[in-house]
């Protein structure tokens, strides 16, 4: 098994806090490279100057927030790593940025749900289960 590049899309749960120190571990054992990925809300559209650049400002700072615990989970390891913000459903954008970066392996958090759950609510992980076209490991 050759793994070169880890996805690991985070969202600040303590599933994924747990997820980022077992992909680092990963990526040690393996040599490879890791990708931090964040998938935030979608700016308002029908917001005019001077709210519209406010709002992005939030959520682009909110999202720098959120994501700085794993970057310095990431530095602490010594892995290498990239990071990465993006607008979108987490569902859809995580399977497409493994597809555009040939990521060998995701490994993501789970937030508890089960399968029937994941179903019903359409969690993310579930989603990306069944999209994604590389192997897919879900931690608690």
């Amino acid at each position: 098994m050759n793994i070169r590049k880890i996805l690991n899309p985070v969202d600040g749960s303590a599933h994924a806090i747990n997820a980022t120190r077992y992909a680092a571990e990963l990526s040690h054992f393996f040599h490879s490279e890791m990708l931090l990925l964040h998938c935030h809300r979608s700016f308002p559209k029908i917001t005019a100057e001077p709210y519209f650049q406010k709002s992005i400002d939030r959520i682009i700072q909110a999202s720098e927030e959120l994501i700085a615990p794993f970057v310095e989970i990431l530095e602490e390891s010594g892995v290498l790593f990239e990071t990465r913000i993006l607008e979108g459903a987490a569902g859809m954008v995580i399977p497409n940025v493994a597809k555009i970066n040939k990521v060998d392996m995701i490994v993501m958090g789970s937030r508890g749900c089960t399968d029937l759950e994941g179903l019903i609510v359409g969690s993310v992980a579930h989603k990306v289960l069944h999209s994604a076209a590389c192997p897919v490991l879900i931690v608690k």
